[in-house]
Order: C-alpha cells, then structure tokens, then sequence
C-alpha cells in the first residue's frame, strides 16, 4: 500500500533521530574476599580492598575506557561460607576475578568453585603451598607468599642461628599444618629436631597458656609459631608474661608488620620474620606506600595488602592488552596471557609468573628493631637476608601439580 505524502515526510522526519546503539565496554568485577572481623582483619580486610582499589586509580582505568567494579565481603573464616558466597558472586553478580582469601582451608574450597566456573583466581592472603602442588588450578595465581618459602627463610635462619630443636604451637588447620610441615622438613633435613607440637582450635582461640606450659616442659630450643594474624600476636604477648622468651627463642613463622605494631617494639624487638614487601625497602615501596596511605593512615601496608595492588594492576593490564570482552569468556586463558606477560610494580619490582602458577617474588628475612634502633613511626625492620624468587619457593617438579605436562 503507497504511503500518503503526509505520511512519508513524518517518517523522513523521524529518520535522524534513530541511531545504532553505541556499544558498551564489557564491565569487569573484582571480588575481594577475605576476613574483615576475626583475626586475620589488619592483615588483610579492609585495606586489601583499599589496595585493590588503589590499582585501578594508579591503572587510570577511565581513561583507558574500561569500566571496572571492586566489590568485598567477609569469609569469616569460614570455607563452606566462601562457597557460598563465590557461588553467588560468579552466578548472579557477574564477578570475573577472586581476589585475596586468607585463610588456608578457606583459599582450597574456593578453589574448585573457580575451576568449576572458569574464573580467574588470583590468590594473595592464602599460605598453603597446596595452591600450587596437589591442589593447583590452572585458574589460580598465587602471588606473594606461602608456607615453603616461610619455612625456607624464617625457619632455616633459625636452625642456622643455633636453634636446632623445636616444638610448635601450631592453628589446627589447613595453613598451620602445612607450615609446621614445611619447618619441620628444613629443622630435620638440617640436623635439627622436633620435640613435639601443640594444636589448637582455629578459630576462636585466645587462651594459649596451656600450650606454652607444655612448649616450655619441652625442653626445645626455639618455640615454632604455626599461627598468623591475631592467634601470633596473642601467642607471643602470652608467652612473654609467662617468661617463655628467656628460656627459648620464638619464631614467628608468619608474622606481618600490622603484627609488630600491635605488639609494640618493646616486645617484638628481636624476632625474625620473612615479608615479600616493606614499606620502607626502596624507593617503589616508599612511593606506593605514600600513594594509599592517607586512605589507611593506621593500617601501614604488609605483603598481602602490597600483593592484591600487585595482582590487581596486573590483570588489569593483562585486561587491557586482551580487550575487557576477551578476558571475561575464559578464565584459564586469561591467566595464562597473565603468565606470559612480565610483572613489574613498585611493590614487588621485576617477578615472573611460573606455569603452575606460583608469582616469584623475593623473600625478605628481617629482624624487628628495638625502640631505640627506630627512628619514627612504624619503622621496625632491619633486613638480615635476601632469598631470590627462583630460590625462595618450592621446585616446581616437587609439587607434582597435575597440569603440568612433564
């Protein structure tokens, strides 16, 4: 049917105003998920997302038109919580990227979740070096620390130093397992011996008097802490009242410097601890620190809050090279243009990305100062030893990680 005259120049009229839809970025979301009200909440929490979040301003991810989320949530130690809650952040909220999960048996639940749903995993708070052994995923990075390097430095400068029979106090799961393992391997394998370990109830345990009674009763040397967070800085004040330090040396296997400060140098003095990162180590540290500090003026950053500004700036590069819409359909190829690309920051400089997975930073064996060594606030380490990241971690045929064609 012929259109009326009245009728065509209506529908010419309209012409102009009908556009083809401009085409929207394809958004990226990070989830951060860690412990936000227990005891790992200063050495991650709230400033890990902090961290992350300085990535993406330091990135400029505006300007280069990508269109970027940061979300959190509290796992509160819990693994069958962080199921659920990952479940629900890759099936209804769109999240593409798990980041950070402390808390060893917590990061090894998740991890099949990631695998199951193709996503990419890049792990920082975690210590298990499961991540990258039996339980490795080709969806995982594991960026700045775990328990072999821990052993391997903190634990191996003890038995170097003297300290050659230990007895450790040790959070029954996962994680302090693993590292009491992992010691153990380095005291015995050095000479040395284990007189024997006393577990205890993660989480919830404050009391730990019982435990040092039975440490002290030993007869050990050195006095092995398998905790973290909290559970370390309860542990060492405890044993300090109970005079524990005058009759055996204490290792702090994992220790970070938000752990020093809630000591305070008059107690900390002394102790050995190893960090991937410090603030005061160079000139990037000093710069990155300066940069997120005024957002966290009372939580300085440790090596896991560095680890998820690490990990965070380089997926967001990675994303940039890949094109955002790339880089959201498969999670293990994602990684692996992680892999190939070099890492380079101002927290950890130079570092590679092994096939299994595991970041290569340096290890850093420090000596806490005393009150009269530091010269201003939260300036409490002395640097004893540098271990290079192709030696501080585990071989990589040692971890049998069934990916890995041989």
């Amino acid at each position: 049917m012929a259109l009326s005259r009245r009728s065509a120049l209506l529908t010419a009229a309209a012409l102009p105003l009908i556009r083809p839809a401009r085409a929207q970025a394809a958004k990226i979301k990070i989830g951060v998920l860690n412990d936000q009200s227990g005891p790992y909440t200063n050495t991650g929490g709230i400033t890990s997302v902090i961290c992350t979040k300085q990535a993406l301003e330091d990135f400029g991810v505006s300007a280069k038109g990508l269109d970027v989320e940061v979300i959190s949530a509290d796992h509160q130690n819990k693994p069958d919580l962080a199921v659920s809650i990952v479940r629900q952040w890759f099936d209804r909220d769109g999240v593409d990227v798990l980041l950070d999960v402390p808390t060893s048996s917590v990061g090894l639940a998740v991890q099949s979740v990631a695998r199951e749903k193709n996503k990419v995993y890049l792990n920082v708070g975690a210590a298990t070096s499961a991540l990258t052994g039996a339980q490795c995923s080709p969806n995982l990075i594991h960026w700045c620390y775990d328990t072999y390097m821990l052993s391997k430095s903190t634990g191996g400068a003890m038995v170097k130093a003297g300290g050659d029979s230990w007895y450790f106090l040790t959070a029954d799961y996962a994680f302090g397992k693993q590292l009491q393992g992992d010691t153990s391997r380095i005291v015995t394998d050095s000479g040395g011996k284990v007189m024997g370990a006393a577990p205890y109830p993660f989480p919830g345990t404050t009391d730990f008097s019982s435990f040092l009674v039975q440490a002290q009763a030993s007869g050990a040397k050195v006095l092995g802490l398998a905790n973290a967070g909290g559970d370390t800085v309860n542990s060492i004040k405890q044993a300090h009242e109970f005079g524990l330090n005058n009759s055996m040396k204490i290792a702090a296997l994992l220790m970070f410097i938000t752990d020093v400060h809630a000591l305070g140098l008059d107690t900390a003095a002394g102790l050995n601890l190893t960090e991937s990162f410090y603030w005061d180590l160079n000139d990037g540290t000093r710069a990155f620190t300066k940069r997120v500090l005024p957002k966290t003026p009372k939580n300085y950053p440790n090596m896991i809050h560095a680890g998820c500004y690490s990990a965070t700036l380089h997926y967001l590069k990675t994303v940039a090279a890949m094109g955002a819409a790339e880089a959201k359909k498969n999670g293990v190829a994602t990684i692996d243009h992680m892999k190939a690309m070099p890492v380079e920051d101002d927290c950890f400089g130079k570092t590679i990305i092994r096939a299994d997975g595991r970041n290569l930073v340096s290890s850093y064996l420090f000596e806490v100062k005393t009150p009269a060594e530091s010269k201003g606030p939260w300036d409490y380490y002395k640097l004893k030893a540098t271990t290079p990241g192709d030696e501080a971690f585990r071989p990589m045929a040692d971890g049998h990680c069934d990916f890995i064609k041989a």
